[in-house]
């Protein structure tokens, strides 16, 4: 049926907003079978890049599924850099390395920490409070590989600067040990 309302739009003119209402549902509806595929021909299709720019943060915006995000990241990264604002082109790298992250997880934990994709320092914080410290090693090691030459809001040492303080927490005894007298 997108097909056919693409072709449709192609023979009639059709109402910009509803070309990007098309293509946008269209695009989602691909990402949420998984057909990666498609919707990158979907978007390459498409010939004015103000509607697929338009389409893309409009996607991004409906927060889809882990995959379709870290598409959409990384589509809007690849085509769009240079189009976003500064704000907008952090918060899209910042979901792209948090959708990564997750990416690492188990993948039956990865809900549990979807909610923070957006937020990769804060999903590494609730990592470090949940004593997963396995996963908080592929994290951290994905994080600094991402991080390399990117400015996005934070930076390698305010991950550094968090392990520091979960470190000197977990060396920090509340109490003085006391000595057992026999």
């Amino acid at each position: 049926d997108y097909e056919l309302c693409e072709e449709w739009g192609h023979l009639y003119p059709v109402p910009r907003e509803d070309l990007i209402n098309l293509h946008r549902e269209h695009l989602l509806h691909l990402l949420e079978m998984g057909d990666m595929e498609k919707a990158l021909q979907l978007l390459q299709r498409i010939e004015d890049p103000g509607i697929c720019l338009a389409i893309s943060e409009q996607s991004l915006d409906q927060h889809p599924n882990l995959a379709a995000s870290h598409f959409l990241a990384d589509y809007l990264t690849a085509y769009f850099y240079a189009n976003l604002t500064t704000a907008r082109r952090n918060e899209i790298q910042a979901l792209y390395m948090g959708s990564k992250v997750l990416l690492t997880l188990p993948e039956l934990s990865r809900v549990n920490y979807f909610h923070l994709s957006s937020r990769p320092l804060l999903m590494l914080e609730q990592l470090l409070m949940n004593m997963k410290v396995d996963w908080v090693t592929v994290a951290v090691q994905t994080l600094h590989q991402l991080l390399a030459g990117q400015e996005i809001g934070f930076t390698v040492e305010d991950i550094d600067n968090l392990l520091s303080k979960y470190a000197e927490k977990a060396l920090n005894f509340p109490f003085a040990l006391k000595e057992k007298r026999s």
